[in-house]
C-alpha cells in the first residue's frame, strides 16, 4: 500500500530543551504499533528528541541513550515496548534492516520502533502508522524540526 501524508507540523527549537518538548509531544501521541523514522546530521537532537519521547510514556529518560555502537536499545514502559535503534555506523552497502532485525522487531505489533539514520533503510516496506522527523541544525544552533505522519492510502479513503 502506497502512504501519503496526513499531518505535517514544523516546530523551531531555540534550545535543547526545546526539542525535548517536540519529543514529548510526540511521545503524547503514540498508541503503540507507529515507527519513527529520524534523520538530520551529527549532533542534530535524534537522541534528545527520543529521550522526550520515552519522558511521555513515563520512562526514567536518564537511562536512555544513543543506540549507537548497541544498535538496538530495547525500553519497557508501562504502555508498550520501545525499540530504539541507530543505523548510523552500519555500512550503507548492507541491508540495515536485516542487520539490526527490524522485521522480527516489527513482530510486536503494539511496540514502537524508533529509528535513527533512518535515510539507511532502503527498498523497506514500512508499518501503517509512520511519523517521520527531519531535524536540520546541531548543537546550540536553532533546530527547525519537520514531523510528517503518514498514512496509508486505505485509511484515507475510509477517513
Amino acid at each position: 500500500m502506497a502512504a501519503e501524508i496526513f499531518e505535517t507540523k514544523s516546530f523551531v527549537c531555540a534550545t535543547p530543551e526545546d526539542t525535548f518538548d517536540v519529543g514529548e509531544k510526540v511521545g503524547e501521541s503514540l498508541r503503540g504499533g507507529e515507527m519513527i523514522l529520524l534523520s538530520g546530521g551529527l549532533g542534530a537532537g535524534k537522541t534528545l528528541l527520543t529521550k522526550g519521547i520515552l519522558y511521555a510514556l513515563e520512562y526514567d529518560v536518564d537511562e536512555v541513550t544513543s543506540p549507537s555502537f548497541s544498535l538496538v536499545n530495547l525500553y519497557k514502559t508501562e504502555k508498550f515496548d520501545v525499540f530504539h535503534i541507530d543505523l548510523w555506523r552500519l555500512d550503507e552497502k548492507i541491508n540495515a534492516a536485516f542487520a539490526v532485525g527490524l522485521p522480527e522487531i516489527l513482530e510486536d505489533e503494539t511496540a514502537v520502533t524508533i529509528i535513527e539514520w533512518a535515510e539507511r533503510l532502503q527498498n523497506f516496506s514500512f508499518p501503517e502508522n509512520v511519523f517521520k522527523i527531519n531535524i536540520e541544525g546541531d548543537g546550540d544552533d536553532r533546530r527547525a524540526i519537520k514531523i510528517e505522519r503518514l498514512k496509508t492510502r486505505t485509511e484515507t479513503e475510509i477517513g
